[in-house]
């Protein structure tokens, strides 16, 4: 008579492979949370910043008057997008060529960023960079399934599960 398989020990070394796996995306954003957008507080950007936030923070998000402000900031901008992947204007092929760390980032930027608008409308904003950055629908989905799963959008009655 043989002795039924036990799996316990199988599932314990996947998991502990899983975690050694997730820890390098985990200490990544870690180091993202600490130094983002510190390159703002360095020139070219940081004189492009203090003239340019006041405006911005007065003018709705994706109007003209705020993509005139955005035009106007120039070389600071551009050595901004150039020195951080959580923007779509870091790469040459777009939102394509991001990873899902650089994704997390860039959503909890544009949340960030909503807030200090005027209008602090994530979900007006997500549509927005639908359109700009030609974001594919399953990629809106799981956007906006992130952004509802850490209560940065409304739940949908009905459709989202309670978060644990």
């Amino acid at each position: 008579m043989t002795t039924p398989f036990d799996s316990t020990a199988d599932t314990l070394r996947h998991s502990l492979r899983v975690a050694d796996l997730m820890s390098s995306p985990i200490k990544e954003l870690l180091d993202r949370s600490i130094r983002h957008d510190l390159s703002k507080t360095i020139e070219p950007e940081r004189s492009t910043y203090d003239e340019f936030v006041p405006k911005l923070n007065t003018a709705t998000y994706g109007s003209e008057e705020y993509q005139a402000v955005v035009a106007a900031m120039g070389d600071g901008l551009a050595h901004h997008y150039a020195n951080n992947r959580h923007h779509p204007e870091h790469f040459p092929n777009g939102v394509r060529d991001m990873t899902l760390v650089d994704l997390i980032e860039m959503l909890a930027d544009w949340k960030a960023a909503a807030e200090r608008g005027r209008d602090g409308d994530l979900a007006q904003a997500l549509e927005i960079h639908c359109e700009r950055f030609g974001l594919a629908p399953q990629l809106m989905d799981i956007l906006r399934n992130t952004a509802r799963h850490y209560g940065w959008l409304p739940a949908r009655p009905g459709r989202d599960l309670p978060t644990e």
